[in-house]
């Protein structure tokens, strides 16, 4: 069977554009969450997000893509760019057809599609770019991607919140499964402009204060911006490129979707989680940490809670949310936290869970606080949950090949 391993990653965070910088940041515990200065959020109720800053510094957009992309697309492209730079990919030089590309996002092109939505309210038809036929497009970031370097393969857009992501990584896995050498994944959001602020806090749970998972004074969670791209290969793909580097493997993958509301069967996470080790072939034992969804809501974070224990045990295995220090970056939340677990795995160290101070007594969770937790990490478990009960989990493997 195929194994698929991750040869390139590429960032653009609140807190780091480019994994060095992102991975510093976390380990530091140094947060991208401040208030929006993208334009007047005082009287939204809240005004907390993770920003990416400095981005056009680090990724100057080509001339001729700034009228035609969301920022969200920029996004995306400097993070192939980076991912692919990072796995020593030169497109041209392998076989266009046998590259694909499968991204996730679940706000498409917002900010661009509402500035030409208000010239045509406020100025006419006449007055709105033609590139608003495809900029608003969930499938943009894909086919940007998918032109710029020349990828010609099986390529997917998937429309998803918080678990796309995790989705798009495994269905690029299924990709090179099928026959693909190649598949550049992950996903990126942005919606940060006036209308794209107002539809998240419409969802309800949205904080006005603080981003604090599992914490007993929990209130919500911060949105961010951003997100993560990777290059998956098949491992003897890369190996006939002479691939110098490889992060890991993604040697496990589940969804699963909660019963209707008033259901008296249980949440799904648990049986993503069981799925996705069985799939590993892994035991729980053999799992050394755990990326956490972490809602920020006290209801789907005591649910969380009690999938994690009811796998491995009360407090069997170190849980972590480096999240609480960027937002949750929906479609790029799952693929950021990929990153983070790969880097765990490189450099054996489990970052902490920023901005969780009072934990419940009956806490059945071992959640890393304080300072980063320095151990060996062969296996990590990345969990994400879209709203409506989407469950998504992923196992990174260290790869001893």
């Amino acid at each position: 069977m195929t194994t698929a391993v991750v040869t390139g990653l590429g960032v653009v965070a609140p807190n780091g554009l480019g994994i060095e910088e992102f991975w510093k940041s976390t380990l530091d515990g140094r947060s991208g969450i401040a208030a929006i200065t993208r334009f007047d959020a005082s009287e939204y109720g809240a005004e907390l997000a993770g920003q990416v800053t400095d981005f056009e510094a680090a990724w100057p957009t080509p001339a001729k893509l700034l009228p035609q992309t969301d920022v969200s697309t920029r996004f995306a492209l400097a993070a192939a760019e980076w991912a692919l730079s990072d796995a020593a990919v030169d497109p041209s030089a392998l076989v266009d057809y046998d590259m694909g590309v499968v991204t996730a996002n679940a706000f498409g092109g917002f900010e661009f599609t509402h500035r030409e939505l208000s010239k045509l309210w406020s100025k006419g038809g006449q007055h709105v770019s033609v590139y608003e036929s495809f900029a608003w497009f969930y499938a943009v970031n894909t086919g940007q991607i998918s032109i710029r370097h020349g990828l010609r393969g099986p390529s997917k857009a998937l429309v998803a919140e918080q678990a796309g992501g995790l989705d798009a990584i495994g269905h690029a896995r299924r990709t090179l499964r099928d026959g693909t050498g190649l598949v550049v994944t992950g996903g990126v959001d942005s919606a940060l402009d006036p209308w794209g602020w107002a539809s998240q806090l419409s969802g309800g749970r949205v904080s006005p204060t603080a981003y604090r998972p599992f914490d007993v004074h929990a209130n919500g969670y911060l949105p961010g911006e951003g997100g993560a791209i990777l290059v998956v290969e098949d491992v003897d793909a890369a190996r006939r490129r002479g691939v110098g580097r490889i992060y890991g493997e993604i040697a496990g993958y589940a969804t699963t979707f909660d019963p209707a509301p008033g259901s008296p069967r249980p949440p799904g996470l648990r049986r993503a989680v069981e799925l996705a080790l069985a799939d590993a072939g892994l035991a729980p034992g053999d799992v050394d940490v755990v990326f956490a969804d972490a809602a920020g809501v006290p209801e789907l974070d005591r649910q969380e809670a009690e999938a994690i224990a009811g796998v491995f045990g009360p407090s069997g295995v170190p849980v972590t949310a480096p999240k609480t220090l960027t937002g949750r970056l929906y479609s790029g939340g799952g693929p950021l936290d990929v990153v983070a677990a790969l880097l765990s795995v490189r450099d054996g160290v489990i970052p902490a869970t920023a901005g969780v101070v009072d934990l419940p007594d009956d806490h059945p969770i071992d959640l890393v606080r304080g300072e980063p937790r320095y151990r060996t990490v062969s296996n990590a478990l990345v969990l994400a949950r879209g709203k409506w009960g989407f469950n998504a989990a992923i196992v990174v493997r260290a790869h001893n090949g």
